[in-house]
């Protein structure tokens, strides 16, 4: 519209809530609808009018605030719906009487009257609005491309009013009216006088103003596709969080009702297995929209508060933007309603999704489309529909390597043929289900880029240093299995719990080789790792506690009882779950039948012993020079760290290892450290020989070595690097070591 229109019609109104600026913020009912028309060719003013209206309380305000006074004590005060009848048909006849002209525009102070109080309030009660409220001039915009300088925010009707020397007087006629219809429309009647004076001034010389151009609401929802090379501004995106599961990109449009959202600019949110997580991010054409949108934050859609906050451009491309031309050909069909098939049978074809939807029955639980039939004959109240473009209507989701997804997305020319697909939900195509959901052109791009991407779940765990070339860091599992994993624990059961499990076996525990699990929290993961004196007895031990109850504190057939897996590993498979990996995924180059990868359950032969098992050698990752810096993980994990001299092997207060990806071992402990046997009686003066002993250790280091267990040192004689300690109470201060291989104790 680029010639001026013949009239401009003032318009006004108040809600029982929030005024100004935050006019419409509180999602309150109107009660008030005030106009006046202006000629703008003969420069005069009609009949001031007003129309009050009676709030109809919906269940979520009935109990919270009762209806505006005012509108309630005017007896001609009716609901919004006769309201707009009446303002309509008022306006008509006034135009009609006057003719001078038949285009008229609606003239606002801002755009919070139409964008934030009409078209929301009308769309939540499903009205159908004049085509006058799709159109409007907003006075604040015009008065500023004649005073650029004056600030918009803080730009009200009084200001423009002084700045053009206009002097503003309200006119209403206090005798004519009751009292409480004065104080009710004393402002918004001198609201509309005071813009009319000010749309005078502008219409008079010097200024000479031409209305033209007006803004424009968008009463329709445009779909499209984004692509990922497009450039989203920052300014004029929001996301949307608590969202209904089943709510659609109409549905969105429908909340923001009033604000121009940009083409294809709502892009429904996935979570990680592909449905949705409830939010959504929206673009609008500019940011003064975006800045309308974050006004209604815990807004509601149905009975649910939708939650506002800002986002970037950066956040709509990874949903919404899309590198795929096959879903661009798709999508490039304009009018279409989108549908969502998930669960379809590996095998369907085009022609198995155009006969599901083509007949007029639901699908039976015959023999159906996977065994090369069509669709079975039902009783289900499905009716036919046709999918537009035939087989070009229909998008199969594929993996990278051309396997489908069992995900379909099909066109429908209109929204009545894509309600009777949505009736054939969980009906029949050959021996499955098939969920039907209504989609949207961004949810098509999301899914596609989800699928067509890397993993969603990587299979292995990250490089830990940026040199090792790109091959898996498990270790090969070829090592002694001397070790036990406990699967499954109670979280509530403690060391002691586990020896009590272990039964006999726990006198072939290790000294500190009781390790359980801990995850990020600091709170037990239900894993442990055992360090056994042997392979054969972590062997055995595998084999005779498996799935065997362990009873918690709760007490036997209690809340903490439940059955325990046991498997038998090595030392570097326990350092690789210790430092964040995990043993759950298959091996990279092995796959047993079990699927259990590095730790398969224990074999009930008993002619097979741990080295037995089938594993094929694993090519080493690193050469012979590059391995000598880099030690095995099992290692790494597992040998003390060097410590200065008067500092607790284990202290109390301080955490022993790194908090790594998932999680991280408790401080180990053992039979000996927890008390868990009873002290046994032995002559006084029991001796325990340290051998090998760096020549540089000294007092310190040996009682720092010793401090967990129970019985304090008396006298450390050292001698020749070696030492001997000695107990007070005459007990065993350590338990016998075992002398590594390779290593030559020194003598007394």
């Amino acid at each position: 519209m680029t010639a001026q229109v013949d009239y401009l019609v003032l318009f006004f109104t108040t809600t029982s809530g929030a005024s100004g600026d935050l006019l419409g913020s509180d999602e309150k009912e109107i009660v008030q609808l005030v106009w006046q028309l202006v000629d703008l060719k003969n420069q005069k003013l009609g009949k001031l009018n007003e129309v009050f209206i009676n709030p109809e309380l919906s269940e979520r305000t009935a109990e919270s605030e009762p209806a505006d006074e005012a509108s309630l004590a005017c007896p001609s005060a009716t609901n919004l719906d006769n309201a707009l009848r009446q303002f309509h048909l008022r306006l008509t006849n006034e135009v009609n009487s006057s003719g001078t002209g038949t285009s008229l525009c609606l003239c606002t102070d801002g755009p919070l009257p139409i964008r934030q109080v009409i078209h929301p309030e009308a769309a939540g009660k499903n009205l159908v609005l004049p085509e006058c409220f799709f159109s409007f001039f907003d006075l604040r915009k015009e008065f500023r491309k004649h005073f650029p300088s004056s600030d918009g925010k803080g730009l009200d009707v009084q200001l423009m009013a002084d700045s053009l020397g206009v002097s503003v007087e309200p006119d209403v006629d206090s005798n004519a009216m009751p009292a409480q219809q004065v104080h009710s429309m004393a402002l918004p009647a001198q609201q509309v006088h005071s813009m009319a004076m000010v749309v005078l001034a502008l219409l008079s010389e010097p200024l000479c103003h031409k209305f033209c151009n007006p803004e424009r609401v968008n009463d329709k929802f445009e779909t499209g596709t984004c692509s990922k090379m497009e450039r989203v501004c920052d300014n004029t995106v929001i996301r949307a969080r608590g969202l209904p599961w089943q709510s659609s990109d109409q549905d969105i449009a429908r909340f923001f009702r009033g604000l121009n959202m940009a083409r294809g600019g709502a892009a429904l949110c996935l979570n990680a297995q592909g449905r949705r997580n409830g939010e959504a991010l929206v673009r609008f054409v500019s940011e003064e929209h975006r800045d309308l949108a974050l006004q209604r934050h815990k807004h509601h859609m149905g009975n649910r508060y939708i939650e506002v906050y800002k986002a970037t451009g950066e956040d709509f491309l990874k949903i919404a933007g899309g590198t795929s031309n096959e879903a661009a050909v798709f999508l490039s069909r304009e009018a279409q309603v989108i549908i969502r098939m998930r669960g379809l049978p590996f095998s369907a074809s085009h022609e198995q999704v155009l006969a599901f939807f083509s007949q007029g029955g639901g699908p039976g639980e015959g023999e159906g489309p996977g065994e090369g039939e069509g669709p079975g004959e039902g009783e289900g109240p499905g009716e036919a529909c046709e999918v537009s473009g035939g087989r070009e209507g229909i998008l199969f989701v594929r993996f990278p390597d051309g396997r489908p997804t069992g995900d379909a997305f099909v066109l429908f020319s209109c929204e009545e043929h894509a309600q009777r697909a949505l009736r054939k939900h969980k009906d029949i195509l050959g021996k499955r289900y098939i969920e039907l959901f209504k989609s949207t052109a961004a949810e098509v791009q999301q899914v596609l880029n989800r699928y067509s991407s890397a993993p969603l779940i990587p299979v292995a765990p990250a490089p830990l240093v940026s040199m090792l070339p790109a091959v898996s860091l498990l270790p090969p599992p070829g090592g002694m299995r001397d070790c036990v994993r406990l699967r499954g624990l109670p979280y509530t059961a403690s060391i002691e719990d586990i020896l009590t499990f272990l039964g006999e076996f726990t006198q072939d525990i290790r000294p500190q080789g009781v390790h359980m699990v801990l995850n990020q929290q600091g709170r037990p993961s239900g894993d442990c790792f055992i360090q056994m004196a042997s392979a054969e007895r972590a062997f055995c031990a595998s084999q005779r506690l498996h799935k065997q109850v362990m009873c918690g504190p709760a007490g036997r057939g209690g809340a903490s009882s439940r059955y325990v897996e046991v498997f038998s590993c090595s030392a570097e498979e326990m350092g690789l779950v210790l430092m964040g990996g995990s043993l759950s995924h298959t091996h990279t180059h092995t796959r047993s039948r079990t699927g259990t990868g590095l730790s398969p359950p224990p074999c009930k032969s008993r002619r097979l012993s741990p080295p037995t098992y089938g594993f094929t050698p694993a090519p080493p990752i690193l050469s012979a020079e590059a391995s000598a810096l880099y030690p095995p993980i099992g290692q790494m994990l597992l040998g003390p760290r060097p410590l200065p001299p008067g500092h607790a092997y284990y202290p109390a207060s301080a955490q022993l290892y790194m908090n790594y990806t998932a999680y991280y071992p408790s401080p180990p402990g053992s039979p000996t450290t927890l008390g868990f046997f009873p002290p046994q009686l032995s002559s006084p003066g029991a001796l325990v020989r340290m051998p090998s002993l760096a020549y540089s250790s000294g007092v310190k280091d040996l009682i720092s070595a010793v401090q967990g267990y129970q019985s304090l040192v008396e006298c450390v004689p050292l001698r020749g690097g070696g030492v001997l300690a000695q107990s007070g109470s005459g007990d065993t201060l350590l338990p016998p070591l075992v002398k590594p291989a390779g290593r030559v104790p020194s003598r007394l």
